[in-house]
């Protein structure tokens, strides 16, 4: 099992430090899946719901989480993102929710991208709870990062 950089030697909690490290180009990219009845499908699609036009709403949403990670993961360290995408598309029972996350930084942007998909998907749940009591939120997971040395 690879050391835990979260931890030190005694067990207690830490903020990885970074200072040293290189700033380069960082890439991820997080997907996740809200499942829902195909009348839910069908009202977000044809805006039909009163809070609004759900998947605008929820591709903000996910860009707004995405810069506040930091506030609310507590090892997280504040990123200059320097761009983030929010793609919902429709899906026979669902909405599949794809974020990527783009920063030149010392450290990896995996839990912003994560926080976006997230945060896209609870307010797709936060906007259709009235009218789909049986939704889902499922399979939220890193898909691919790119810059550092942990790169998959």
């Amino acid at each position: 099992m690879a050391d835990l950089t979260h931890i030190d030697h005694s067990g207690k909690v830490k903020m990885v430090d970074v200072s040293g490290k290189t700033k380069t180009r960082r890439e991820a990219v997080a997907v996740g899946k809200i499942i829902m009845q195909a009348r839910t499908v069908k009202a977000i699609l044809d805006e039909k719901l009163p809070k609004g036009n759900v998947i605008t709403t929820a591709q903000l949403a996910g860009v707004q989480a995405a810069k506040q990670t930091a506030a609310l993961i507590p090892l997280c360290h504040p990123l200059s993102i320097d761009w983030i995408d929010v793609q919902i598309e429709a899906e026979h029972a669902g909405f599949r929710i794809e974020a990527c996350v783009r920063a030149r930084d010392a450290t990896g942007v995996e839990m912003e991208a994560l926080m976006a998909v997230s945060v896209a998907a609870l307010t797709i749940y936060d906007m259709c709870k009235t009218i789909d009591k049986s939704m889902k939120i499922v399979d939220i997971h890193l898909l691919k990062k790119t810059g550092g040395k942990s790169a998959k």
